[in-house]
């Protein structure tokens, strides 16, 4: 039988003390978590599962290595964390496996259903891609050796979750067990195969003549092919390489951050590269340029994320189009960190709707609530302007209605990645809005 290992994921030491996450209503994340992971552990040793828990002094790399140097093929990997949000009507738990493969999805709906079988008072947000995150991937889904999930057990900062986090943590520990009693069961029940399989490889709509391999569901193409694509892997010490019988491999979907499209077509049991990209990908990340999607791309981009995105403001894509075509800036940079900011418009936080602030934008003089403009057009021209500001020495083409327009370092960030500790005090801000225009441009079939 393989075993597991759990991790209570919150992150390491800091100032001589274990990081404790997420802070809200008198308790952190840490200290949830290691409570919560402390009676799953001795449910499933009950059961005749051998368990281990990671040292809750490691940070994220450091727990990636003490799996791997532990882990066999038939084990299973679980990280719990308790998610935090501005607005504390966000509720419920979710589930989170490396894109693109089937079996770790099928394996993340068991675990969510039936921790919810055992607590149904919890809400379900669903089991999801890792691109789905703010940054676009997930270390502990991405490069543990063995198969693994990331689960959001709820949010710290909801009064309802915090309660069912302290009050029946008996029952979510149970659900929890049962969930990766089934998982470990599903991997471990069928001896491993004694080789990798083979799986072909096209790129650009060319079939490759050298063949991919498949480990965990996952695919691992040849590490000759990503130097012929250009990608420099050597500077990447996360990214996790495979030896197989005298070849190197990587994992597929690790080239995604280097403008590669990855996808799997079924039928030729092919994982598919294409980079011929419609975008260059020199200028995927420049705040000043030309968009690629159409109005149309955008609106069901936008409401796949938020059905209800469009209620209150039907015109906002093309608002953007408009608006930053006419300062010169990247109107699908713009639309990606409005999402970012405003959640898809579900906003929450200290901004209203009504407001028509749209990128967190601050009045002069720091006042609690932020900016308010008299319509969205007018708050969209105001979020194109601030971005101008940051990218371009260039004057504006329309009247000013940014208020805080006077006060940036004309030109200081002209690449998207440059916003991070600028726009926020948040050092993966421009990651995060990143990670939204790829999702963006993939839906688009642009990437």
């Amino acid at each position: 039988m393989g075993r597991i290992f759990l991790s209570a994921g919150h992150g390491g030491v800091e100032a001589g003390r274990i990081d404790p996450g997420a802070i809200a209503g008198g308790t952190t994340e840490a200290q949830q978590m290691i409570l919560l992971r402390d009676q799953i552990v001795p449910e499933l040793r009950s059961r005749g599962f051998e368990v281990f828990y990671v040292p809750d002094d490691l940070s994220l790399r450091q727990t990636i290595d003490w799996i791997n140097i532990r882990a066999r093929n038939d084990d299973v990997a679980l990280e719990i964390h308790a998610d935090a949000f501005s607005n504390p009507d966000v509720r419920g738990a979710s589930v989170f496996y490396i894109a693109g493969n089937n079996a770790r999805k099928k394996h993340a709906e068991l675990l969510l259903v039936s921790l919810l079988r055992r607590v149904p008072q919890l809400p379900s947000r669903g089991v999801k891609p890792d691109t789905a995150t703010a940054v676009g991937s997930l270390g502990f889904c991405r490069q543990v050796a063995i198969p693994s999930l990331l689960m959001e057990v709820g949010f710290l900062t909801n009064p309802e979750d915090r309660a069912l986090l302290r009050n029946q943590r008996r029952e979510i520990a149970m659900g929890i067990a049962d969930g990766l009693a089934g998982w470990s069961r599903d991997v471990s029940g069928v001896e491993p195969p004694p080789a990798y399989p083979a799986i072909n490889i096209r790129v650009n709509g060319q079939t490759y003549a050298e063949q991919g391999i498949l480990i965990n569901n996952n695919s691992y193409i040849p590490i000759d092919l990503v130097d012929r694509l250009g990608v420099d892997l050597t500077q990447e010490p996360t990214i996790r390489l495979v030896e197989y019988r005298g070849v190197v491999y990587v994992k597929a979907v690790e080239l995604r951050d280097f403008n590669v499209s990855i996808s799997w077509d079924n039928a030729t049991r092919s994982v598919v590269l294409r980079t011929n990209l419609q975008i260059c990908p020199g200028q995927l990340d420049r705040i000043m340029g030309h968009g690629n999607t159409s109005e149309v791309q955008l609106i069901v981009f936008l409401k796949a994320n938020n059905e209800n995105a469009l209620t209150l403001f039907p015109d906002l894509p093309k608002l953007y189009r408009e608006e930053a075509s006419i300062e010169g800036v990247n109107y699908d940079i713009a639309f990606s960190q409005m999402c970012l900011e405003t959640n898809f418009l579900r906003f929450g936080g200290s901004l209203r709707p009504s407001q028509n602030n749209f990128a967190g934008l601050g009045t002069v003089g720091g006042g609690s609530e932020g900016a308010t403009f008299p319509s969205a057009r007018i708050g969209v021209r105001a979020h194109i302007q601030h971005l101008k500001a940051y990218a371009s020495v260039e004057p504006l083409v329309q009247e000013l209605v940014d208020p805080r327009f006077e006060f940036v370092t004309r030109g200081i960030a002209p690449l998207v990645q440059q916003l991070s500790g600028r726009w926020t005090a948040n050092p993966n801000y421009g990651e995060q809005i990143m990670a939204i225009v790829r999702r963006l441009y993939e839906s688009a079939n642009l990437l």
